[in-house]
Formats: structure tokens, C-alpha cells, sequence
């Protein structure tokens, strides 16, 4: 078994979850940036880990997804995603990404990180 452990940063990433909600006018997650990278899956059902950058598609929606764990080649058939200032919005109502009721856990990382700490290093002395 290999476990990854990531938690979010303000400003950098953010990992949580969301519920689906059936419609077009999809689930809005907050993140408090505009994410270029989301990785998401669907807990309560057996689907594939699914990629979204910004920089497959540049102008929303977003369609263009890889699967994590698959061998499968780039796909464009259901997923469609905002990305906005401060987070992203489903925009299908597809099973990988935003049944009703469905749960999905996510990591969205920033397009400009900023903010956390930003500490300079040690002088030597």
C-alpha cells in the first residue's frame, strides 16, 4: 500500500470534499484561488481518479480530463468545470463529478499561490 498525505495551504491548495448536486448548474466549491490543477473522485461509487488543468483549456468550460489510474487517453465526453477567481463550479450533471447526492473528495492547486508564511531564510552568523 502507498498512502498520500496531503492538507491544505492558504492560498496554495486546498483538499476537501463536496456533494453533488445533480444539475447543470453544478456544485460551487470554494478555494479560496483560482485553481489550475483539480484532482477529484467520487467516493461513494467505483470511478476513476480524474484530472482537470487550466491548461488544456484555456477558456471555460474545462472538459479536457486524464484518469489517474487509468491507461486511458485524455477524454472530453461529460466533465465540464468553471474555473473561477475563487474556487470551481461543476457544470454537468455526470456521475464521475456531480450526481445528486454523490461524494467527492478533490485537491485543487492555485494558479498564483500566494499567501502562508513567508519567512525568510537564516542569516548565518
Amino acid at each position: 500500500m502507498i498512502a498520500y498525505c496531503w492538507h491544505s495551504v492558504e492560498g496554495y491548495s486546498k483538499i476537501g470534499k463536496y456533494t453533488g448536486n445533480g444539475n447543470t448548474d453544478g456544485t460551487f466549491i470554494y478555494t479560496g484561488f483560482s485553481p489550475a490543477f483539480i484532482m477529484y473522485k467520487k467516493v461513494n461509487g467505483a470511478n476513476s481518479w480524474h484530472i482537470i488543468d487550466n491548461k488544456r483549456d484555456t477558456s471555460n468550460p474545462a472538459r479536457t480530463n486524464l484518469f489517474a489510474d487509468d491507461a486511458l487517453a485524455e477524454d472530453t465526453t461529460y466533465i465540464r468545470f468553471d474555473f473561477l477567481s475563487n474556487g470551481f463550479k461543476q457544470r454537468t450533471s455526470y456521475d464521475a463529478n456531480n450526481v445528486s447526492g454523490g461524494e467527492y473528495i478533490y485537491m485543487a492547486f492555485a494558479e498564483n499561490p500566494f499567501g502562508g508564511e513567508n519567512v525568510p531564510p537564516a542569516t548565518a552568523r
